[in-house]
């Protein structure tokens, strides 16, 4: 009979079941759930750490804004792979679909967060500490206080008086108050402090919104690029003043405010003291003379490493530095087809450096170099030359010599420090009968076959420049400390409500019932409690000029129920 009684429960639920049919969200169900689940903190925090691996391929793949010479190389050697990569937008990480759709959500969730929080924490304000509650002894942190009846009538103390006077204690303390009943038997105390502690909360998360802002600003707006600047030669703030340049999505050229730098000096001060550290460099100044504009004042200005100069919006810094050999190219026809500095790469701490010279002009074929600059040249037993030291005291050339089509007529963008010389026919090598061209300061070396010369005519330095344009940065960084003291104010700070509640026993004894309760975990919660227990005994019951030698303490209850003990001073 038992089994028969179960199987009809179970048939009749599973007719209950049967019966019951879920309403359907409908279209603007379906649109405010959506909602709701974008703007949860969960999403938020799930969107930030998505952007975060997002972010990742940017560095494990060349982007093509930095550098799209190395994106069609990197597809050229990858005809497989390259081409998937590509159509998944790997080489345009930060302006990629995907990425901007991750960027606009969290921006989206975000906002949806703090709206609606910063609506309730403007009512919570505006509104009065919760009603206190029957049975304080229930709240985790409470006590009790007894002023005896003397001192009470001593002091005319009522239990109205008694709560207006903690509502004066607790308002010092930092605590929002609000007397109740104060006309009946039973007065009591609403308290509430660490409302900074949402506020803070709510300047963080608003505050990483404006720090997307600020970036998408930067991004949008903004630019990066290079210039190599020889000692004697000026920089203007054009597009084509750059050797290489990295706009923002919505980058316009006419925002390049039109200033000028000019090298006047580079210094490069060397250890010579110590001998563990000889040689190395101690300091790089360059003195530069900068104008903020056609017709405007020039101004002297000292540029170093990690101390960067502003000018026109930007930031210039010092990032590289080197030797520029002056070098003088003439062809078999006599006429100069190459004259000027060379910038030269270091490839050591001695400033050995590898140079690449073209003269793309010279005729009846044009002529390309490439070798090493050595700033104090010496030959080692078995003939091979190499620098003992970054100053300039023996500075030499040691070239190779090509001569060919050098590839730069048709176009096609060539890396200005690299000379391909498969296409070439050489001309001077070690390899070869001629030899390599050694040329010092001064010298001049002719070509075989009558092709031309080549003159080392002098040394300048040269420095390598990165020019930095955010308009973003300014609030990139406001945004961000207020994003840290929020976050800080929301860590350390206490959300607590506390609750005081006076009444007068029949012998005239003044009772004050106290209890405290925080919002979340708060680990300081009993510390604050017998603060407050402390401050309330203080003020009633050890008044200032009382305790001495006439006076004798006595042992108060002060949490009901749990044994504890409170020591007060009395008269005698």
């Amino acid at each position: 009979m038992k089994q028969d009684a179960a199987e009809g429960t179970e048939g009749r639920a599973a007719t209950a079941r049967a019966d019951v049919a879920l309403p359907s969200l409908g279209f603007f169900g379906t649109l405010r759930w959506a909602w709701t689940q974008l703007t949860s903190m969960r999403t938020a925090l799930f969107l930030l750490l998505l952007l975060a691996v997002a972010a990742v391929p940017g560095s494990l793949f060349p982007q093509r804004p930095a550098n799209p010479a190395v994106v069609t190389q990197y597809i050229q050697d990858n005809p497989d792979t390259g081409p998937v990569l590509d159509w998944f937008q790997l080489f345009d990480v930060y302006s990629s679909v995907w990425f901007s759709a991750i960027y606009l959500l969290l921006f989206i969730s975000l906002i949806g967060c703090v709206v609606p929080r910063a609506r309730a924490h403007f009512r919570a304000v505006r509104s009065t500490p919760p009603r206190t509650p029957k049975r304080l002894s229930r709240l985790p942190v409470h006590g009790t206080l007894e002023v005896p009846a003397d001192r009470a009538r001593a002091a005319g103390l009522t239990p109205s008086g008694a709560a207006e006077q903690a509502a004066v204690l607790l308002k010092k303390r930092g605590y929002r108050v609000d007397v109740r009943d104060a006309a009946s038997d039973r007065p009591s105390v609403g308290a509430e402090r660490g409302l900074a502690k949402e506020l803070g909360n709510l300047v963080f998360h608003t505050s990483l919104i404006g720090v997307l802002v600020s970036v998408a600003i930067g991004g949008l707006f903004g630019y990066n690029g290079q210039k190599v600047v020889v000692e004697g030669d000026s920089f203007v703030n054009t597009l084509i003043g750059y050797d290489s340049f990295n706009p923002g999505s919505n980058f316009s050229a006419n925002r390049l405010e039109p200033y000028s730098i000019t090298l006047d000096s580079f210094d490069v001060r060397f250890d010579r003291e110590q001998t563990s550290h000889y040689g190395q460099p101690l300091d790089f100044t360059a003195n530069i003379t900068t104008q903020d504009g056609p017709g405007a004042a020039e101004e002297q200005q000292v540029l170093k490493v990690n101390a960067p100069v502003t000018i026109g919006g930007t930031n210039v810094y010092l990032v590289g530095n080197g030797y520029a050999p002056m070098v003088t190219v003439r062809d078999g026809e006599g006429n100069i087809a190459s004259e000027g500095p060379v910038v030269s790469v270091p490839s050591d701490g001695l400033y050995t450096s590898l140079i690449v010279i073209k003269a793309p002009d010279a005729k009846p074929d044009q002529l390309g170099f490439v070798g090493f600059f050595l700033p104090t040249a010496f030959v080692d037993d078995e003939g091979v030359s190499f620098s003992r030291d970054p100053d300039p005291f023996n500075p030499q050339l040691n070239l190779n010599s090509y001569y060919g089509d050098l590839g730069l007529d048709d176009g096609t963008p060539e890396n200005v420090y690299v000379l391909d010389t498969e296409s070439l026919t050489e001309l001077n090598s070690r390899n070869n009968d001629d030899g390599g061209i050694v040329l010092g300061v001064g010298e001049t070396y002719d070509l075989p076959e009558g092709k031309g010369s080549v003159t080392f005519d002098g040394l300048r330095r040269y420095v390598a420049l990165d020019i930095h344009h955010d308009p973003g940065e300014v609030g990139a960084l406001v945004f961000s400390t207020s994003a840290l003291l929020g976050l800080t104010a929301s860590l350390f700070i206490g959300r607590r409500r506390l609750w005081v509640r006076t009444g007068e026993h029949p012998d005239g004894r003044i009772l004050v019932e106290y209890g405290l309760l925080a919002r979340g975990e708060d680990h300081r919660l009993s510390g604050e409690g017998e603060a407050v227990e402390k401050l309330l005994a203080d003020h009633w019951l050890v008044p200032s000029g009382t305790a001495g030698e006439n006076s004798v303490q006595e042992t108060v209850p002060t949490a009901a129920g749990t044994g504890d003990s409170r020591t007060m001073t009395k008269d005698n």
